[in-house]
């Protein structure tokens, strides 16, 4: 869609699967494996399977098996440097803490002290800008953000050493539902039973093909481009978000005279980014920072996504509960994705973990009942919340963004309502499993 074929409001094209397949497996094949799995062609049972090894299923995994339940983990090994990072809200830092992977994190991490919203809309209504300092809700930091491959490989190492998780180092090519239990199965023709499975197996999830579940999605005329940079001024914990026509352009501190950046654009205009050579390019996104970092260096790497939210009608079905992408992908806007996908695994890994302490069964109606309900109001709220924004930067229909500019007016001037906006996203009340308080569960 160009510019100038948008109406007044822009309105996403939405798209909605059905799956009827429940109860009778899904099978992906074509799949290109590294296989090295415990026992080639062998079989294991267990009480929770967990399908995905991102952060939000080597979270879940690791809480469950540090809790004492027989857990079983099925993620290859896939090779892929992944240069995103994360913005670690301050309650997801306390999951860490209490399933005792955040000590190896620590180092790599930088503080997120103070954040920051600019108006760079060049609109005849622009917005002020708003800060929002931790310290003004008595907390050293809102948050941590890290690099994945270092938030990843200190859970692959907390995972490595509690002896009540099996590591399945091969793809799930197909999830077979029972009455009784859910048995994935594995390229290398190994298999492993459990009364229930956690998908967490990313947006074209399997096991949410397998228990039914339908999805909704609505796509946006934008893409996402994240890099890692260098630059010459610090960045003094500060994360600045620039509001452009086109969607934010956010940069994050790592550690050091380092950021990282999520630029939203049009895609034809991330093509053109893309297609410019380094120095050019870094030219152009130290003019979109407005220099606020210096000069500034790609490094090199990066991503492009395409930008979609996709819902799922229910968020646990048929033995099968569901966390991270396999359950919500919604735009990087506000650093909700992950802390969404780290609350889900938080959690179920704490339903199951009661019921095997009741002795009960994990993947029972009443279990994934609950789950679904604890989650969906969170997981509903973000989604349109951060919807709401992405939308209120693409119209070009003055009282949307009268009403944009407005709500941030009254943020930057009303102190009580900018310290409970601040409190809300930090640390939902509605979404508090005991992880996320800080609490093991063992």
């Amino acid at each position: 869609m160009k510019e100038g074929d948008r109406a007044s409001i822009w309105w996403p094209v939405v798209e909605t699967k059905t799956n009827a397949t429940a109860g009778r497996g899904v099978v992906r094949p074509g799949h290109e494996v590294h296989i090295m799995t415990l026992s080639d062609g062998g079989s294991a049972s267990v009480e929770v399977v967990v399908v995905g090894g991102g952060p939000a299923g080597l979270t879940a995994a690791v809480a469950l098996a540090g809790a004492g339940v027989p857990t079983a983990l099925v993620a290859a090994q896939s090779g892929v440097r992944d240069n995103r990072t994360t913005a670690l809200f301050s309650s997801s830092v306390a999951a860490l803490e209490a399933i005792g992977a955040w000590e190896a994190c620590r180092a790599d991490a930088a503080p997120l002290k103070t954040l920051r919203i600019v108006d760079d809309t060049g609109r005849l209504w622009r917005a002020p800008e708003v800060r929002f300092d931790a310290a003004e809700i008595g907390l050293e930091t809102f948050g941590w953000n890290i690099e994945n491959r270092s938030l990843v490989a200190a859970l692959e190492a907390r995972a490595q050493a509690l002896p009540s998780l099996q590591r399945l180092t091969a793809d799930a090519a197909a999830v077979e539902i029972g009455e009784d239990g859910v048995t994935i199965r594995l390229a290398d023709g190994s298999a492993v039973t459990a009364r229930l499975a956690v998908g967490a197996d990313g947006r074209r999830s399997i096991c949410r093909d397998a228990a039914g579940i339908d999805t909704q999605t609505w796509r946006y005329p934008q893409t996402a481009l994240t890099f890692n940079l260098k630059h010459s001024r610090p960045h003094y914990d500060i994360s600045t978000e620039f509001h452009s026509t086109k969607g934010p352009f956010t940069l994050v501190p790592l550690r050091g005279l380092r950021s990282s950046l999520v630029c939203v654009t049009a895609p034809e205009e991330a093509t053109r980014l893309l297609q410019l050579d380094p120095a050019e390019r870094n030219a152009e996104l130290e003019r979109r920072s407005h220099s606020i970092l210096g000069r500034i260096e790609a490094e090199p790497g990066h991503g492009a996504f395409p930008l979609a939210v996709k819902n799922t009608r229910r968020m646990a079905a048929n033995r099968v509960a569901l966390i991270g992408e396999a359950a919500h992908v919604i735009p990087p806007i506000g650093a909700q994705g992950l802390n969404l996908g780290l609350r889900d695994a938080a959690t179920i890994a704490e339903l199951a973990v009661k019921a095997r302490r009741d002795g009960a069964d994990a993947g029972s109606g009443e279990v994934l009942k609950s789950y679904d309900r604890l989650r969906r109001i969170d997981v509903a709220a973000r989604t349109a919340a951060v919807d709401l924004l992405n939308r209120s930067l693409l119209t070009d229909f003055l009282p949307v963004q009268g009403i944009r500019g407005v709500g941030l007016y009254l943020l930057e001037r009303i102190g009580p309502l900018r310290r409970a906006l601040m409190r809300e996203g930090v640390d939902p009340v509605a979404a508090r499993p005991r992880l996320m308080r800080g609490e093991a569960l063992a």
